[in-house]
Formats: structure tokens, sequence, C-alpha cells
């Protein structure tokens, strides 16, 4: 089975999804188009994943593969393949399938519980997840969940923090692929978003505390993609 992940920017990577593919002995292959690299063939990937960035969604002026990027994702979703958005990427499909992205009202960056909602109990995206769980979050923006899918997940400061499109769309606007190494990455790159004084927004060495444990995440993240990896 072949994965294939977009990248958007250097240090936004698909963390411990490489960990996952290679000991389900998935091939991968990514397209970093920070680099102008061209899109692949759909028929090559089983499943696509499509990561975060800083960038968002009607950014196109300044990132013009924005919109190279939103018809083939379009493409993406007509064949049916299952496509997992993050961060950015859930926004990118969210817009893609007609729901407005928006900003948030408060910027949520840090390590904060989301919680599945009703139809997340009973999704077979979500199947074996545990209703409450903390993830790693990094955003500003929110979408808005499409006409057609389902409200999977919400947080304290922001309400739609997942969703599926027929099974074979997932957004997630939380991170639960971050590994120690990414979270350093992004701290280094994007930090000064960090000078905000507000609840919702965590202290450097609040998100970087080596004494959190990282591994029931990665358990999350690894029955997630089982899950879909079902479902290709």
């Amino acid at each position: 089975m072949n994965l294939h992940y977009i990248q958007h920017v250097p240090f936004e990577g698909p963390g411990s999804i490489l960990e996952w593919a290679n000991e389900r002995n998935w091939n991968t292959a990514n397209t970093m188009l920070y680099n102008n690299e061209s899109l692949p063939d759909i028929e090559s990937f089983d499943v696509l994943v499509v990561m975060g960035g800083p960038m968002g969604v009607h950014d196109e002026e300044q990132y013009p593969w924005l919109a190279q990027e939103k018809e083939f994702l379009k493409k993406v979703i007509d064949s049916g393949k299952p496509v997992l958005g993050i961060c950015l990427g859930a926004q990118l499909l969210a817009n893609c399938l007609g729901a407005h992205v928006q900003k948030n009202i408060v910027k949520e960056i840090g390590w904060f519980p989301v919680s599945l909602t009703p139809p997340g109990w009973e999704s077979p995206v979500f199947k074996g997840i545990p209703a409450t769980f903390e993830a790693f979050h990094w955003h500003g923006d929110m979408f808005r969940i499409p006409e057609g899918g389902l409200h999977m997940a919400n947080s304290e400061a922001c309400p739609n923090q997942a969703f599926t499109w027929k099974d074979k769309v997932i957004g997630l606007q939380f991170h639960i692929e971050t590994t120690r190494e990414s979270l350093e990455s992004i701290v280094r790159n994007c930090g000064d978003e960090l000078r905000v004084e507000s609840e919702y927004v965590q202290r450097p060495e609040v998100i970087l505390d080596e004494s959190r444990d990282l591994s029931p995440m990665k358990e999350i993240l690894f029955q997630l993609m089982d899950n879909i990896a079902e479902l290709a």
C-alpha cells in the first residue's frame, strides 16, 4: 500500500505518521510544495495526507501553488480515496468541500484536551479512540463543517476540531502526529506567536516540557491511521 503526503513548509512534516507507515510496511512518497514540486498522479497512492502550515487557505497571492493544490484535492475527493488533512490540510479540505474557513475567536497553541462528539463515538474513522484525549494545537483559523459532513470533535477553545465527509475525507484541526523533534522545529520557526497573553497560548517551556509523555498521542495516531487504512 502507498501513502503520499503533501508538505507546505519544511518545519511541519508527517511526524509519527512515517513511523506508522514503516511499521505497517507501507510505501511513502511526498510532495514539498514550498519547493514547487509537482503533485502526484492520483493512481500512485492509496491514502493521501495533507500537512499543516502557517499560511491560510486564501493566501494564494503569496503562495500561488495553493490554487493548484485545491484543484488537486478536489480530484482526490472525487476519486473516493481516503484523504487526511491536518490543521491547514483540514482547512483546505473543508474549503474544497464548500465550507467557510475563518479566524477562530482565540489562537489555540499548546497542549489541550480534545473531546469526540456523539457522531465521533460512532464513527468508523475514530473507532478505538478515547472520548477525550490530549493533543497538540497550533492554529488561529478554524474550519466550519462542510455540508454533508459530520462534526467529530471539539475543544474548549475551538468548537470544530474534526470532521469527516463520507468517511473518506477526514479533517483534524489538532496535531496528533507531533514528535519531540517536530515540537522543537515549530517552536523554533513560529515561536513569535507565543508572545500573546492568553490562557490558550502556552509558553515555550510548557510546550517543550521533556517530562510530557507523547506515547498516548502516538497510540491514538496509530489507531486513526489503522482505521483509515481499513477504508482504503
